[in-house]
Order: C-alpha cells, then structure tokens, then sequence
C-alpha cells in the first residue's frame, strides 16, 4: 500500500465500528466529570516549546527526548505532550478571582516522539482534569477517587491503585541528595542512563526498568525517609481520606511520577487485563510557575487507547460502542417518488429519524443499498402510492410489510423506533 494512503507511524485513523466505542467513553466521561463540577476546556494543540520546557521541567524524558518541536516565524513551537501545561498555560492570563477553585477538564490527542508500541501512539488521546485549589488531602482523595468512578463507569472494575507522595516541594532538594547519597557506592552498576540522572534528575532512578538497576534501588531506603513529618503526615491523611471513600490502593514508595512539578500526593492507576505496559491513568498534585503567577492543583489524566485496550481485552467493546439511531431508507420508483422521497426524507430528519437514500436506481439496488446499510425499515413509494397519499412500510429485520397513510408515517415510525433510539 502506498505511503499516501496510510497515515504517520504511530498514528492511527479511528473509524466504525471503533469509534463508536471512543463515542461512548467521551460522553460518560463528560456525565461523570459534570457531576464533579467540571466544565470543559479545550486548549490548541500547538504551543509554545517554552510552555512545557518551563513547566514540565528540562531534565525530563518528555522534554528531552519526546517533544515534536519545530520552528516558525522565528518561534519554537511545539505539538502538545501531555494536557496539563496548556491548561496551566490558560490559568496564567487570568486573575486570581477566575482561577480559585477553578475545574477544568479536557479531552484531546497529545503528541510524544517515541517508539510506538501496545497502548502507546505517538499520537495518543487522553481525558484530564486539572482542579485549582490549594493543598489539601481531602481534595487530593476526592479527585482520586473520581478518576477511580470514572474507569468504573466505563467497565474497568479491576484496577490497582499505587499511592505515593513526592513530598512538600520546598523538601525535594533534601529528598534527591538523600537518594544520591544511598547511590553513590553503587553509581558505577547503573545503567548510562541511571548515571546521567543521578545529576539530573535522580527520581528517574527509582522507576528504570533494567533488571540491574531495580535490584540496586530495591535496597535504597524509601524517599519519604528523607522527607518532612508534614509530608509524611498529608499523605497519611489522604490515605485515611480514600478509606473513607472506599477506594482500594496499595502505598508504593518507589512511585515516582515523571514531571518536575508534582509535590505530595502522587498516583498510578494499572489495570490487570494488559500485559507489561499495564499503566491507564495517573495523577497528582503540582505547584508550577507560569507567566508570573504560582499556580498550584491537582489532576489526573487517563490515556483513552489504554482504556480501549483494556476493554477489548475483557470483551467489553462491543457493549460498550455507541450506536447510531436507527436508520430508515427511502426507495423511489420512478423520477417523481425520488424528488418527493428527497423532501419527505428532510421531514423525517427533522423530526429526530435518520434517513438515507439512493440518488437512483432500480428498486432491487436500492433495497440491496437498504440492506447494506443495516436499516431497520425502508419506505417504498412509486406512482401510485404518490397517488394515493400513502406509502409502504417494511420492517428490513422481520421482512413484515403495511401500506400507511402519509400523514401518520412520523407519528409511526416515532412509535416504533422510540424504544431502540
């Protein structure tokens, strides 16, 4: 197949009967995410390259190895990668008054340059929520466990949650030392990587994947032991928050999220129906600064191909696609029945029916096109049914067939088609 008929590598087109699922996820999310008190926000997808690299912080994999960056008019811009920083970038031009208590959720493609693989794209879709209120516990576990009712509401019963705590911001210096301390004596066993972010960025260390590397930090002490009591203590609150709420999580003190402007509470969301890249969802609280303004929150964001994944992977989506409404197809015979069928058809339409038919043809390949396109019942008019005010009724499932006038015909078809719509 030729180039120009397949899109980019590690892109893909969504289309029926899949998008019908995607259809479904978006509108429970936007009912569930309304009953939270969230309204939408939609930001452009191309920003400026400084919006992230100020945000997410320089030293991130995202930052330094994933962004599809490019240069414009003198400007760099860049394909957003994850939602959080556009949003942020939104609550800066606003006043304080605007942004208190602010909560906004969006839903949209992100755009990573990596190596496609099960459940990641480098065009990928994710749903977030980014609440603008002060630290607190008991909103850091409310917000959790939306996310946990949301993934309920699309059928992903069985989730981990994996909790932990970055600590106070103004405790991440003391944090990294501690953690560079306990790996200096086995610095020169890490992987290059893992020795790079030793200086960097040396968090990373806790969630490298080389075999080599884990055995080391599974002998490091936890980075809360170099945290703050009152770090220690907010997280235990918001533990005791979610116990209240009746959300199932397990402490993980090696969790680490990858962007520099997470403090405190921390999360990942796994579901036991995928294989090695098993993450769907993640979250957590942040304190960044952005155009002059400090601005604090805590969110979530979920990739919707995981989602997918998972519920085809349970046999799930199939029950779960959104179904187009029942469709009624219009067949003329003969050249007034198809000029009057047009008009009938936009009658139909606007009283809530779908409608389709055939710009010509024999009544034998019109009904094939009926057919084809899973109608639940055709309209059939001719000369004579023109005549007489009426038109043929047939049911395209049982093959049952009634003559009715046309006066009745929207009241009818209303009738019976209420029930499936």
């Amino acid at each position: 197949m030729s180039s120009a008929n397949q899109p980019v590598q590690g892109m893909s087109d969504i289309a029926v009967p899949e998008v019908r699922l995607w259809q479904r996820i978006e509108r429970l999310a936007r009912e569930v995410l309304a009953r939270y008190g969230f309204e939408e926000l939609r930001t452009p997808v191309v920003e400026f390259e400084s919006v992230f690299t100020r945000s997410l912080g320089e030293t991130t994999d995202v930052v330094q190895k994933e962004m599809y960056v490019f240069e414009k008019g003198g400007r760099r811009l860049c394909l957003r990668p994850e939602g959080t920083a556009g949003v942020m970038r939104h609550a800066a031009g606003l006043g304080a008054a605007e942004t208190d208590g602010a909560r906004w959720y969006y839903i949209g493609p992100m755009f990573r340059s990596e190596r496609p693989q099960a459940g990641r794209k480098r065009q990928f879709h994710q749903c977030g929520v980014e609440c603008m209120e002060p630290p607190s516990p008991l909103v850091d576990a409310e917000i959790l466990a939306l996310q946990v009712d949301l993934l309920r509401a699309w059928g992903l019963e069985d989730c981990e949650v994996r909790l932990n705590t970055r600590g106070e911001g103004g405790g991440h210096a003391k944090v990294a030392e501690g953690l560079r301390a306990a790996l200096a004596p086995r610095q020169a066993e890490l992987c290059e990587d893992c020795r790079r972010r030793i200086s960097e960025n040396v968090l990373r260390v806790l969630d490298c994947k080389n075999e080599a590397c884990q055995a080391i930090v599974a002998t490091l002490p936890p980075p809360t032991d170099f945290m703050s009591e009152a770090s220690r203590t907010y997280l235990a609150q918001v533990a005791s928050h979610l116990d209240l709420l009746g959300v199932k999580y397990r402490v993980d003190p090696l969790l680490v999220r990858g962007l520099d402007y997470y403090e405190h509470t921390v999360w990942e969301i796994a579901s036991m129906a995928l294989g090695a890249q098993n993450a769907v969802a993640g979250g957590g609280r942040y304190r960044m600064q952005l155009g002059g303004r400090e601005l604090a929150g805590v969110g979530f964001a979920i990739g919707l191909e995981r989602v997918v994944g998972v519920l085809q992977a349970l046999g799930l989506d199939a029950k779960m696609m959104e179904l187009p409404p029942p469709l009624v197809w219009l067949v003329g015979l003969g050249g007034d029945a198809m000029k009057q069928n047009l008009a009938l058809m936009q009658q139909l339409r606007a009283a809530g029916l779908a409608c389709r038919m055939a710009p010509d043809g024999s009544m034998k390949s019109q009904m094939r096109a009926a057919n084809k396109s899973g109608a639940a019942w055709a309209i059939i008019r001719g000369d004579d049914e023109l005549a007489r005010g009426v038109v043929a009724l047939k049911d395209m499932v049982s093959g049952a067939q009634e003559t009715l006038p046309l006066d009745r015909l929207v009241t009818h078809l209303a009738g019976k088609l209420a029930p499936k719509l």
